[in-house]
This record gives C-alpha cells, structure tokens and sequence, in this order.
C-alpha cells in the first residue's frame, strides 16, 4: 500500500496535469491548405507529456510500495522526464539523480539544476550511436552500488503506456467535437504510442495510429546512426510497441523537425519543440499520400522554449550540417511532401 503522505501528495499533483489545449493550424499540402489539430502538451506542468508519464510511474512506485517520504529516484533521461520527475522530486520531498547525456539541451539541463537535481553525465555514445545504452549502463551500476536507489524505469514499467491510456487518449476524445481519424505521435520508450494506441483500439479502432521515428532509431525497427533530436528515437527496440498498436511507421530528418519548427512559429506563433517538429513534418507527408485523413491529431510533446540553443539556432545547425544546413532543411521538407 502507498505511504499516507506520499499518497496525499500525489493526489494534489494529478490535479496540476491536464487539459492541455487542442489548437488548429493551416498548413501547405501539396499546393493546398489543410487542417491539422495540435494537441500542445508543452502547456503541462513542468512543460511536456512527460508529466504526465512521471505521474504514473511515480504513482506505481507507491503503489507497490517501493516509495518512502525522503526516496531518491533515479531515472535515465534525454531531457523532459528528468524535469518531470525532478519537479516531482521536490513536490513529494524526495531526492532525484538524473542519468544524462551530451545531446540534452542546455535549457534542460539548467532546468534540472534549477530543481536541485542530482545530475550525472555519460559521455561515451553506444554501439547503436546514441547514449541511451550507456545512460541505462550507468543506471545499473549506480543500483548495484547504493540500494537506497529507486530506479523509476520508463523504459520498462507498465505504468508509462498506462497512464497515457487512461488519461491523455480519452482527453484528447473529450476535448475534439469530431475525434481524429489519425493520431500522430513520436516514440522513443514508446510509453506514449503504446497507451494512445490502447486507448483509440477500445473507444475508436477505426483512428489511424502513426508512429513518428527519426533516421538513426532503432525503437521500433530502423537502422541505428547518430540522431540530434532528444525525446525521439532510441538506441534500443520499445519494450511497449508491438504490429497491432502501430499502423504505419514513419521516419523524418533533422531537416524536416527544424523546417516545421520554425515554420509553425512564423505562420502562426506555436513555438513547438524538436519531436514536435518532427510529428508535424510526418503528418503533412501523410496526408499528401492519404487526402482521404481529414480530422489529424499531431501529440506535441513539449514546447520549443527549451531548443533555443539547438532547433532554433542556426550555429547549431551548422554543427550538425554544414552552414547551407536552413536552406537544406527547406528543401528538405519540400521533397518530403511533394512525394
């Protein structure tokens, strides 16, 4: 059974998650303006979706009665559930180390300092050429060595996908007056795919579930290579997606991400984060090959205030392409949708 006050102040934090607002944009598609809804989870507390996924795995910690007023929580992160699981961390009157890696952002990582998280960085990539496998290596060795340890384990715990299922999936069919014919969404653990695609199976099998990857990810299938967009893709296969949750699988580029990044924020001021930008860039090439989808749902994992240094900035981009890297993305995108 979960300890009284912990109990207690989990209650008050479920309070704090949700709605997040549904926006409608405009965007080209082949010569013609289609809708696209955006479901901004940047506007959660503590700034992503993943509040919502450190609510459910803290919750079950409790629930299994792992957790004790003064826990230290230990998590792998590539940014949004550090700060998630940090805040919470302070809520509940806990301690939290976070497991972290060269690609986080600096704004992240300052957000975790903010929070007086306790942070420690992993600078070897894998053999898949991301960190998460060295992130979830130094996890393991930091639980062998200190048992006072409470390792959170998003990549694994049931309790990722369920709480997308219970909570994000039936608020996104409240709050839409026509439900979505397709739902796009990025995996990474796949926590967030899995639980939405439960949730549309049960209340709206005939929605289209898509899942967004990025070149150089291996989480549901792909190639392994380098990547530079933290919360999507990873180094090793979700423990959480199976064929029967995912009806198409899609890949997008660096260029892509950055292109609707910054497109969305000119045109209509929704300043989206770097996954996001990367579920938009795979909605507009969907509806190109699938005009008959008129009700798309894109999940906006996080806002883009915390990518200044990186999805924004063209010195960052330059690093990672050469300096013709704006223009390229440009093209880039223009390629993707004219298929």
């Amino acid at each position: 059974m979960p300890d009284p006050l912990v109990q207690e102040y989990l209650d008050r934090f479920a309070t704090l998650l949700g709605p997040t607002p549904v926006k409608t944009v405009t965007v080209d598609v082949l010569g013609t303006g289609r809708r696209i809804h955006l479901k901004l989870e940047g506007h959660n507390v503590t700034g992503s979706i993943k509040a919502r996924t450190a609510y459910g795995l803290v919750r079950g910690l409790a629930e299994d009665g792992r957790l004790r007023p003064g826990a230290h929580l230990l998590e792998s992160t590539s940014g949004n559930l550090g700060v998630a699981l940090a805040s919470m961390a302070r809520f509940l009157g806990m301690r939290f180390t976070a497991v972290i890696d060269p690609m986080i952002t600096a704004e992240s990582r300052k957000r975790l300092v903010d929070l007086d998280a306790n942070i420690v960085e992993v600078d070897e990539p894998d053999p898949a050429g991301g960190y998460l496998l060295s992130r979830l290596a130094k996890v393991s060795e930091l639980l062998d060595r200190d048992d006072r340890y409470v390792w959170v384990d998003q990549y694994n715990s049931a309790r990722n996908p369920d709480i997308h299922r219970r909570m994000t999936g039936p608020e996104i069919l409240d709050q839409m007056v026509t439900p979505p014919d397709a739902v796009f969404a990025a995996i990474s653990t796949g926590g967030t795919f899995a639980g939405l695609s439960r949730c549309f199976r049960e209340n709206r099998p005939q929605t289209h579930m898509v899942a967004v990857d990025v070149n150089g990810s291996v989480a549901f299938g792909g190639r392994p290579g380098r990547r530079h967009l933290p919360g999507v893709g990873a180094s090793r296969r979700s423990a959480f997606l199976d064929d029967s949750l995912v009806d198409h699988l899609t890949y997008t580029s660096i260029e892509e991400a950055v292109y609707y990044c910054r497109t969305l924020l000119r045109e209509s001021g929704i300043h989206l984060g770097g996954s996001a930008g990367a579920v938009v860039a795979a909605c507009v090439r969907y509806l190109a090959e699938h005009p008959e989808i008129r009700e798309p749902l894109c999940v906006c994992a996080d806002g883009g205030e915390k990518y200044r240094s990186t999805v924004y900035s063209d010195a960052w981009l330059d690093t990672i392409r050469g300096p013709a890297a704006p223009a390229a993305s440009r093209r880039a995108a223009e390629v993707a949708v004219s298929r």
